[in-house]
């Protein structure tokens, strides 16, 4: 029977769809109102806590906020209907390795730097539909209206 089980769970586990690459770059800290985070084109309702991978689109609804720290300890903040997707994230201090990229297509975001931006300021960018943010200070506020 144990043998059963054992086959069972294996053609489970590779039926099952493949999570987006590597480890959590970051994390959902704060959630007030109808928010979502979507990976691989899986869509996950965010709470204190949900991961947020390489390629994550964090989306939030009508009054609704959310507030996500990477693990280089950037804080980004989101107002109401804001849509923002983590492009490229890599945090290799040792390696020198280092660079976030973000896409942001509607709504408003408070942005305060972490280590990237202190460390390494021109691997902060921020691409708006008309421009692209290149993160030199410390904090700014982002507001991106829907055309």
């Amino acid at each position: 029977m144990s043998i059963i089980r054992f086959l069972f769970c294996i053609l489970l586990g590779l039926s099952l769809p493949v999570m987006a690459e590597g480890p959590a770059i970051g994390y959902v800290k704060t959630v007030k109102g109808d928010a979502v985070v979507v990976t691989d084109g899986k869509q996950v309702k965010a709470e204190i806590g949900t991961p947020v991978l390489n390629g994550s689109t964090l989306k939030t609804g009508t009054n609704a906020s959310l507030g996500v720290t990477f693990k280089d300890n950037t804080v980004m903040s989101f107002g109401p209907n804001t849509e923002l997707t983590v492009d490229e994230y890599i945090y290799s201090p040792n390696k020198g390795k280092l660079k976030l990229g973000a896409t942001m297509a509607k709504g408003t975001l408070a942005y305060l730097s972490g280590a990237i931006a202190k460390i390494k300021p021109d691997a902060v960018s921020v691409k708006t539909p008309t421009g692209t943010i290149g993160v030199r200070g410390t904090h700014f506020v982002l507001k991106v209206e829907e055309e």
